[in-house]
């Protein structure tokens, strides 16, 4: 059986995320590397730090925090898993008492998460277990929640729907996969009708959430080099839809965006790739490239607007918009907050002295960090 091999091999792949950005997975020091210090600046935006709630403990790629409606739904590798009001930081409901691998995923209605046994355990909206049923192998990948299915993609690179009342298994899809794979932030996403998912080789495929049927796939990246570790060019962080475009970025890949109103045209793509993911305000996409160089590229053509190296090798985490600043975490618990406008440095906070793994949230009210000690904390802006 492969899939032991392929987990222990994927777990190195998530610590290579970070020894890549910085000294290199099995090459000798060098400085060339090495984070990026903080420098003095004049702060430019007020930030405030509004709650701080603690949901369970450790942290790790494949938890993230959602927002549906007021509630924040999320999970901690030690097997809690909670809904925390917004706008206060109250718990809601907190459930679970296993050790996990992935979560939250939610649509309000149901919240599920999976075991590091592959089992995935879904909620109910008073946070009530409702069902669980076994996944093919491992999921390192958050589940998606709506269109009356539970989605997971497992490490054997196959996405299973399990039905979204019963837990019964309605579809599965699988994809050849390459010999390694990254543990690093990865996101599917419901769309009306549909599942969004990427997958490794640089692939991304829109599937019929009724039936498992691949209504359209396109390819953001090929694999290139002669290693294993030189071909890794999953796709990264969360594909987004902007009207009829969507775009994805890849590891070591290329960011890329589809005319899905044309049949999944390919509309433009840069080589810029990244380790962690993107975000976009409708106008443009946001991203740190894979030596955590910020940039803001033009979402009708791609081209680049802006760039900000001072936070070079600092091992950043997928962004979020929070006022008129794109935010991001790093390797030392810090958020930058970065114009959106020219990518200058506007002001930066310690939320934690562990590592940013998880995406950060956008929300109403302020971004929403999840630490690597298991506390969820809301921390807004104001001019």
């Amino acid at each position: 059986m492969r899939t032991p091999v392929r987990l222990f091999r994927a777990a190195v792949l998530g610590l290579a995320v970070a020894g890549l950005s910085g000294c290199g997975l099995f090459s000798t020091h060098d400085a060339r590397f090495d984070p990026a210090p903080l420098t003095d600046y004049s702060p430019t935006l007020s930030v405030t730090t509004r709650w701080s709630t603690s949901i369970g403990s450790g942290g790790d790629y494949g938890f993230e925090p959602q927002l549906v409606g007021e509630t924040i739904y999320a999970a901690t590798p030690s097997g809690a898993v909670a809904a925390v009001d917004l706008a206060s930081g109250a718990l809601r409901w907190r459930a679970g008492d296993e050790a996990l691998q992935s979560g939250a995923g939610s649509d309000g209605r149901t919240t599920a998460v999976v075991t590091r046994q592959g089992m995935v355990v879904a909620y109910d909206a008073q946070g009530k277990e409702i069902w669980r049923s076994q996944a093919a192998s491992a999921v390192s990948v958050p589940p998606a929640v709506g269109n009356g299915i539970v989605a997971v993609r497992t490490t054997d690179y196959r996405i299973q729907a399990f039905d979204e009342s019963t837990g019964k298994l309605r579809w599965s899809v699988q994809r050849p996969g390459p010999a390694l794979a990254l543990r690093t932030s990865i996101r599917m996403v419901m769309a009306p009708n549909l599942l969004i998912a990427g997958m490794p080789n640089g692939r991304l495929m829109a599937i019929d959430a009724a039936s498992g049927a691949v209504r359209w796939e396109g390819s953001i990246s090929a694999s290139r080099g002669a290693s294993d570790l030189e071909r890794i060019s999953d796709v990264v962080g969360e594909p987004l839809l902007v009207g009829p475009l969507l775009c994805g970025v890849s590891y070591q890949g290329r960011t890329s965006c589809f005319d899905l109103s044309q049949g999944g045209r390919a509309v433009w793509g840069q080589d810029v790739a990244s380790a962690s993911g993107m975000t976009t305000d409708g106008q443009r996409l946001y991203l740190p490239d894979m030596r955590d160089t910020v940039r803001a590229l033009d979402l009708r053509d791609g081209h680049e607007l802006w760039r900000q190296s001072a936070l070079l090798n600092r091992r950043l985490s997928a962004p979020a918009l929070v006022g008129r600043a794109v935010a991001v975490g790093d390797y030392q618990g810090y958020l930058h907050f970065l114009s959106r406008a020219d990518g200058s440095l506007m002001a930066r906070v310690q939320v934690g002295g562990g590592p940013i793994t998880s995406a950060l949230l956008t929300t109403p009210k302020g971004v929403v960090v999840q630490t690597s000690s298991g506390n969820l904390m809301l921390v807004g802006v104001s001019d």
